[in-house]
């Protein structure tokens, strides 16, 4: 077995914590009571109990750690000390619509890291449905339970399954989708968009996708997948190929070879734009 801190232990007990109510929430889909947020943006109880368990038993492990929370917002702590970033469920769309591809996604953000901005250090990607548990820490790898993760040692565009999201109503900009989709699909083998944006950027860490893109992401979203692809040897920058995915809101993944392919046909639908 392989060992890791008790802060990640911390993190994936509160996770399976929340799981069984989310299971047994998923099998009755049908009668959750259900408000919307936003256009096409909904939220279920299912969201809001598994976000009240994860922060209960997180804040009883570390009760001076603040949160950044999708359905609570901000809740202020320490200053000085790491905060909790935290999607109680990444895919609602999916789980509502009976579709078993969601995820719990709990991220350790420090507030100053070695570039003197915050840092994320550790992450955790618990799927509830299937009970596999992706998870990284700085320094130590990527790991899915037990085993270590590589990301795609794919090298031809050819050959690449990559991931992206869609906008839908009142989200992203599809024109600058559009061209980027028009850029790259006659380039990969194929394109698959799985509506988890957390899942994907794991998926991306284990091989099972060899690249992704998207935009418009919300820091929960991609707090803890972001750390898992570097930890696994791969890449995340902006579509301008730097490293300010967090600040200019976009996000290409991949590993070194593909990810600069990517990158030039990203950047060139863009500049063609």
């Amino acid at each position: 077995m392989v060992s890791h801190s008790g802060l990640l232990t911390v993190m994936e007990r509160a996770a399976r914590k929340a799981a069984p109510r989310l299971r047994r929430d998923f099998n009755e889909v049908q009668h959750l009571q259900v408000s919307r947020k936003g256009p096409a943006d909904f939220v279920s109880l299912a969201d809001k109990r598994a976000e009240e368990t994860l922060v209960e038993e997180l804040r009883k492990a570390r009760p001076d750690w603040g949160f950044l929370l999708e359905e609570g917002g901000v809740i202020e702590g320490d200053p000085n000390k790491p905060r909790w970033i935290i999607d109680p469920l990444d895919g609602t769309t999916n789980f509502l619509h009976g579709i078993p591809h969601v995820a719990i996604s709990i991220a350790v953000e420090e507030p100053i890291g070695a570039g003197g901005k915050p840092e994320i250090t550790t992450g955790l990607i618990y799927q509830p449905l299937t009970d596999e548990s992706f998870w990284a820490e700085k320094g130590r790898g990527a790991w899915l339970q037990d085993q270590r993760l590589r990301v795609s040692a794919r090298r031809h565009l050819d050959e690449a399954l990559i991931a992206t999201g869609i906008p839908f109503l009142g989200h992203g900009n599809f024109a600058q989708w559009s061209r980027i989709f028009g850029a790259v699909a006659p380039e990969v083998a194929g394109i698959r968009r799985l509506g988890s944006a957390a899942l994907d950027l794991a998926w991306v860490a284990a091989g099972r996708f060899d690249g992704f893109w998207e935009s418009d992401l919300q820091p929960w979203d991609v707090a803890a997948g972001m750390l898992l692809i570097r930890e696994a040897g791969g890449f995340v920058t902006d579509f301008r190929g730097q490293d300010l995915a967090r600040e200019r809101n976009q996000y290409l993944a991949a590993n070194d070879v593909l990810h600069s392919k990517l990158h030039k046909l990203v950047a060139g639908a863009l500049r063609n734009a």
